[in-house]
């Protein structure tokens, strides 16, 4: 673990980075065939359906997470965060799962450049939170917090230039792709971060579910041509959701970490029967 102040200077040093990385490349347009996916096949009159169907973990995964963390805003589940507002960012994490399974969906009921904003309008909520929930665990509370909108305008802002560039006919996704790349190498960065939880190990998963997400979807009609049953896209869909489950189990699981025996540390009301301490 490096220190706190030797971690907001990597931050600063991994933003610049990526900024002038990819200001510096040239366009980068969308593919005309990106919408033409392995698997189309229709079964009970749902086109591409199991581009569709598989999204439903999205779902499922996102109300399992705002359940448990409304559910964590009691007394008796207050153990999972220090401080109660550390919760924000990652109800916006599991709500933009839970809205991406509707927006991906959506958009691969019939794939086309404007119901693809409204696949990735949700995914850059999710990424962003990420973003701002480590800062806020990690580096500062009053940080993460106040840069949890401005993280989210900075992902949403990302989509739309994207469409707006694909409508004036010069399309470009260097500020998108610079958001997502931005996230998965700040929550890789983050693991170098001195924690306050335990399952830290967790990120790392999450890192690779969705690095795995990327060769999937990447590999969509090879892998679907390698026996007609699954397409990458799919398996792609089923990563992505995955990893969002890993993040819900790291909450679930992790303890804070403290120096204090656990007995103190699970009821402070104990210190006040200790003697006190001499002059």
């Amino acid at each position: 673990m490096i220190s706190k102040r030797a971690s907001l200077v990597l931050v600063s040093v991994l933003t610049a980075a990526v900024a002038a990385i990819f200001l510096a490349l040239p366009r980068i347009p969308q593919p005309l065939s990106y919408h033409s996916f392995a698997d189309q096949r229709t079964f009970w009159g749902v086109p591409n359906f199991a581009n569709v169907l598989s999204n439903l973990p999205f779902a499922v995964f996102g109300i399992w997470g705002l359940f448990f963390l409304l559910r964590a805003g009691t007394a008796q589940n207050r153990a999972h965060f220090h401080d109660p507002r550390e919760r924000w960012p990652y109800l916006f994490v599991f709500l933009g799962l839970l809205l991406t399974a509707f927006g991906s969906s959506y958009y691969h009921l019939d794939p086309s450049n404007a119901r693809l904003v409204w696949d990735r309008l949700p995914m850059t909520i999710a990424f962003m939170s990420v973003v701002a929930a480590l800062i806020a665990e990690r580096l500062s509370l009053r940080l993460g917090l106040w840069l949890l909108p401005l993280l989210m305008l900075v992902g949403l802002s990302s989509v739309l230039q994207w469409y707006a560039s694909e409508l004036r006919g010069a399309g470009d996704l260097r500020f998108y792709a610079s958001v997502q790349i931005y996230a998965a190498l700040f929550l890789l960065t983050a693991l170098l971060f001195p924690g306050l939880y335990t399952r830290t190990a967790d990120l790392a998963a999450v890192a690779g579910l969705y690095v795995l997400a990327k060769i999937l979807e990447s590999l969509d009609k090879p892998i679907f041509a390698a026996g007609h049953i699954i397409s990458g896209h799919t398996l792609k869909h089923l990563a992505a959701a995955a990893a969002g489950y890993c993040i819900l189990f790291m909450l679930v699981k992790r303890h804070p970490v403290s120096t204090h025996p656990p007995s103190l540390a699970v009821d402070p009301r104990l210190t006040n029967s200790l003697p006190p301490q001499n002059q």
